[in-house]
C-alpha cells in the first residue's frame, strides 16, 4: 500500500486531478505511456544520453495528463470507475474505509504482477534484449490493465456503502 500512496503523493493528486484523470480520454490518453516510455528509454541506442529528453516527456506527460482534460460529462464509464476505485483504495487508511478483503487481496496480486513484469522490463532495457523488454512490459502492462478492472470492481461494490461514491457517477 505504501507504493501507492507514495505515487499518489507524488502525483499530487487532489480532488480535483483525481476527477479530471476520470475522463475517459485521460484514461484512454495515459494507457499507452508504458510503451511509449520503453521505446524512450530503448532510443539510448540510437541517441545516446538524449534520451533523457524522450523519457523527460513522456514523464512530464504523465504528470500532466490527469490536469489537462476537463472534469468528464459523465462517470459512468470504465475509466471513470477504475480511477475512483482506485481513489478509494489509495485513501482507505486516510479516509478509515473498510475496503472487502477480496478487493484488498486482488489489488495485491495485480500489484507484485506489475512489479514483477516492471523488474523484468527493467532487466530488458538494461541489457536491450527486446524479448525480455517485450516480456516485462506485457506481464506490467496486463497487470496494470487487471488493477484498473479490479478498482472498477471495487467501486462498483462500495458505491452502495458510501453515498459520496455514488454520487461520483453523475451524468449530464
Amino acid at each position: 500500500m505504501k507504493i501507492l500512496e507514495f505515487v499518489t503523493k507524488i502525483m499530487c493528486m487532489s480532488d480535483d486531478v483525481w476527477l479530471r484523470h476520470a475522463n475517459p480520454w485521460s484514461v484512454w490518453t495515459r494507457i499507452p505511456s508504458i510503451f511509449v516510455l520503453v521505446l524512450a528509454f530503448w532510443s539510448r541506442i540510437w541517441i545516446g544520453l538524449y534520451f533523457i529528453i524522450p523519457v523527460s516527456i513522456v514523464l512530464l506527460w504523465a504528470w500532466l495528463n490527469p490536469r489537462i482534460f476537463p472534469k468528464p460529462k459523465s462517470m459512468d464509464n470504465w475509466g471513470g470507475k477504475g480511477v475512483f476505485g482506485e481513489k478509494i483504495f489509495t485513501s482507505q487508511k486516510k479516509e478509515k474505509v473498510n475496503i472487502p478483503k477480496h478487493h484488498i487481496v486482488a489489488a495485491y496480486i495485480t500489484i507484485i504482477i506489475i512489479i514483477i513484469g516492471s523488474i523484468i522490463l527493467i532487466y530488458g532495457l538494461w541489457i536491450l534484449d527486446l524479448w525480455i523488454t517485450i516480456a516485462g512490459t506485457s506481464i506490467a502492462f496486463l497487470g496494470k490493465m487487471w488493477f484498473v478492472d479490479r478498482m472498477v470492481w471495487l467501486h462498483e461494490d462500495m458505491k452502495e456503502t458510501n453515498p459520496n461514491y455514488k454520487k461520483w457517477l453523475y451524468k449530464k
